[in-house]
């Protein structure tokens, strides 16, 4: 673009040059060994510039055919290396599709066309088919020469530390990601890698430190870097808590200033002041948690803040948290434990039921079978309610891949993953098949055979008579007894009748489903008149 201006320019000032003198006409003369020779001032400068113009086509076709050798020669290697390049595109495009074949015909002619040497992406080629082909050791060793090549040294670290994690050395991978991560800080999953198996060795500070350098060189977006340093003060915040409760406090304040949310550095954050006797800041800070978040390990820790308080002290902490976040399952399951523990029986009844009826999950029903046991010691009505639990969803957990723990940890045992524990329901269901084919809870219990009372055991106990023997005479009354007869059709009861009859029959309602095992019946004066006279199997 900036030549075709000059050129432009060029054409401009010329076209200027020459109008110029054409407005001032004049003679030029010149004496030439004894010649003498007219001419206008115009066309003297047109045979100026046409001399100087040969010139220049004369000097330009002689430099042509003196470089003619050179550019013929560097014509060839240009196409040689385009077909190189094109081979090279195809090859690595048959190495993302799988396709061996291709991508090992593709690598022997790009390297037969290109110089190793000035591509390295010859060597990722290769790499790649010889993972695609099962060769893992030459793989190993193309990528172990990319690593000592300073221009490929990122590439081959990365897939040395695949390679590592696949054979499952874990060692082997934290070193590489390590040195990734000291030549190149920018590349994100070097620092992850690195952060990962440092939380997993506890190495909190170098960790944190880590992450900071991350940050610096905006390797992670601000919010998820805050939510990973927000994770890994909360794990150190854990592990001083016993030694250095002053140093948990303040690590557990840094970490909820971050990330006001994560429920372990509030659980931690309140413990430490709880251990320095601050107790209005720590139930102040749970007090915070519970309005954003009700989670059962807040109340819990909220309501035994203090070790000396009494049951009906533990209750009126649990109403609390009730009056802050009312019309709440977790809230009202706080209250009705607390109140079982102090002997409310009915408060806790009521607010158990109403969880239920809330979130029927299976702690509630726990809950209400352990009050049913206080209150009443019916066997009949606590098989209900642990039956329902049985039945009924389970209560979230910390989870990180697929395997639940009791408290929050830092990192997953399985993967490793910094901050992988989420506070959610397990994927499996106890009301869904499982995969084993094993059957539900609900078939499970419909399966259980019968109960056997006592009038099953006297009819399997009495010996039936033997049947006669087939003669004439007893088909034909055989034969006799198959005639129908018509059925006699009773009168309808009245509906008062019936409505008396069915409030009989019914029990007295209660919360949820009737019980499977309704418990022992009391025997009726017939009954017991009977048992007197006759024999009593039981």
């Amino acid at each position: 673009m900036i030549r075709i201006l000059f050129f432009i320019l060029f054409v401009l000032c010329l076209g200027l040059g020459f109008a110029w003198l054409a407005d001032r006409p004049g003679e030029l003369s010149l004496i030439w060994q004894g010649q003498r020779i007219e001419m206008t001032l115009m066309r003297a400068a047109s045979i100026l510039i046409s001399l100087f113009a040969a010139v220049l086509i004369v000097v330009w076709l002689i430099r042509t055919i003196w470089l003619s050798p050179h550019t013929v020669t560097r014509y060839f290697r240009a196409r040689k290396r385009d077909r190189g390049y094109q081979a090279l595109s195809t090859g690595l495009i048959a190495a993302g599709a799988g396709d061996a074949n291709l991508a090992r015909k593709m690598s022997a002619r790009s390297r037969g066309l290109i110089s190793a040497d000035q591509e390295p992406l010859i060597h990722l080629l290769e790499a790649q088919t010889a993972l695609i082909e099962g060769k893992y050791d030459d793989a190993r060793k193309k990528f172990e020469l990319m690593a000592d090549d300073p221009e490929t040294r990122e590439l081959g670290l990365r897939g040395l530390f695949l390679e590592a994690k696949r054979l499952g050395a874990k060692e082997a991978a934290r070193q590489y990601a390590e040195r990734a991560a000291e030549k190149a800080p920018h590349l994100p999953w070097a620092t992850l890698a690195t952060l990962d198996h440092r939380s997993q060795a506890g190495q909190w500070d170098e960790a944190i430190r880590l992450l900071d350098q991350s940050r610096t060189a905006n390797v992670l977006d601000r919010k998820e870097a805050d939510r990973k340093k927000a994770v890994l003060l909360t794990a150190r915040a854990m592990a001083k808590l016993d030694a250095d409760p002053k140093a948990a406090r303040d690590d557990g304040l840094a970490a909820l200033k971050l990330d006001d949310s994560l429920v372990p550095a509030a659980l931690v954050t309140a413990k430490a002041l709880f251990r320095e006797d601050n107790l209005r800041k720590g139930a102040g800070i749970l007090e915070r948690m519970w309005k954003q978040q009700p989670h059962p390990d807040v109340a819990r820790l909220y309501v035994r803040a203090r070790g000396g308080d009494s049951a009906l002290d533990r209750l009126k902490r649990a109403k609390k948290l009730e009056s802050l976040r009312s019309n709440n399952a977790v809230s009202l399951s706080a209250v009705a434990e607390a109140a079982l523990e102090a002997r409310e029986l009915p408060l806790a009844r009521t607010k158990a039921e109403t969880a239920a009826r809330l979130e029927p999950t299976e702690s509630v029903f726990l809950l209400l079978a352990d009050i049913e046991e206080a209150d009443t010691g019916d066997e009949g009505r606590i098989r209900h309610w642990m039956a329902q639990a049985l039945r009924s969803p389970r209560d979230p957990a910390w989870t990180a891949d697929g395997v639940t723990s009791p408290s929050w940890l830092p990192v997953s045992p399985v993967s490793g993953r910094l901050d992988a524990f989420e506070w959610k329901a397990p994927a499996l269901q106890l009301s869904d098949k499982l995969a084993n084919g094993h059957p539900s809870a609900d078939e499970a219990i419909r399966s259980l055979p019968p109960v056997a009372t006592a009038e099953h055991v006297a009819e399997h106990a009495t010996p039936k008579p033997a049947p006669p023997p087939a003669t004439p005479a007893v088909l034909e009354a055989e034969r006799e007894t198959v005639i129908k007869v018509p059925e006699r059709k009773e009168a309808a009861p009245s509906p008062a009748k019936k409505k008396e009859e069915t409030a009989e029959e019914e029990p007295a309602p209660f919360f949820g489903r009737p019980p499977d095992d309704p418990g022992v019946r009391e025997a009726t004066a017939g009954e017991k008149a009977s048992d007197k006279a006759g024999f009593r199997l039981f």
